[in-house]
């Protein structure tokens, strides 16, 4: 497994300092810090520094890859379970997801941010009837990026309620070296449009841009752990 370069005793003033940037952000877009909720993107990072942050107060932690969850979620349960007030993360899924892996993470998953198609979403629906889910946008038109149309998001979030799912919003990874902040206002303004409460966006390079144009969610890793050795992404 990938490790982190920045020690257990670390994490807790780089999460803080984090959640400051999160709260400055919110206030200046009218918001409490309250109204936004901070994702720890755990890729690459071991269990026992996973268990520093939620011991210096994280709630929710994402991985993006089937695996990783599936192998660390037991273990970080474990060291959960030697402390006095064990902590059971909230966890999110945010990369993209073969529906093959459905059955395994159903039972761990609360949130399932990257929803791009029905398909996926009805396979959901069998494994982890009721789930919530977010549907993933691809505002930018990226190629590289997955998400459906804007066009075509009205349909797919009325697809994945009539499968059983709870929408609670959307979630989007802007096109990489552009200004993110046309995006995460289109992102915005389209979950307002669909009555959607929860907005996904902006990760450790710009979730305060996100969070400025109403981000209830942001997905931060390298921020709070520094670079991880094999991984580049711009988590």
């Amino acid at each position: 497994m990938n490790t982190t370069l920045v020690r257990p005793e670390e994490v807790a003033d780089r999460l803080a300092a984090v959640q400051q940037k999160v709260a400055d952000a919110a206030g200046r877009s009218g918001r409490p810090a309250s109204a936004v909720r901070l994702v720890v993107v755990t890729k690459g990072v071991p269990p026992p520094v996973m268990q520093a942050v939620l011991d210096a107060g994280a709630t929710d932690l994402g991985e993006n890859r089937a695996q990783e969850l599936l192998a660390k979620a037991p273990e970080l349960a474990a060291l959960s379970g030697a402390f006095p007030n064990p902590r059971r993360p909230r966890w999110h899924f945010i990369g993209r997801l073969q529906r093959n892996k459905v059955a395994s993470l159903a039972p761990l998953v609360d949130l399932w941010q990257s929803v791009d198609r029905l398909e996926l979403g009805q396979t959901i629906a069998r494994r982890a009837p009721g789930a919530a889910v977010l549907a993933e946008v691809n505002v930018a038109d990226d190629p590289a990026k997955a998400g459906v149309a804007p066009d075509d998001a009205p349909a797919l979030v009325d697809g994945l309620r009539s499968a059983g799912l709870a929408v609670d919003g959307l979630m989007t990874i802007p096109a990489a070296g552009r200004d993110p902040r046309p995006a995460f206002a289109a992102l915005a303004e389209l979950a307002e449009r669909l009555g959607l409460l929860e907005v996904s966006m902006g990760m450790s390079d710009d979730y305060e841009v996100a969070v400025e144009e109403g981000a209830t969610i942001v997905r931060v890793g390298r921020a709070i752990f520094g670079e991880r050795r094999g991984h580049t992404g711009p988590k």
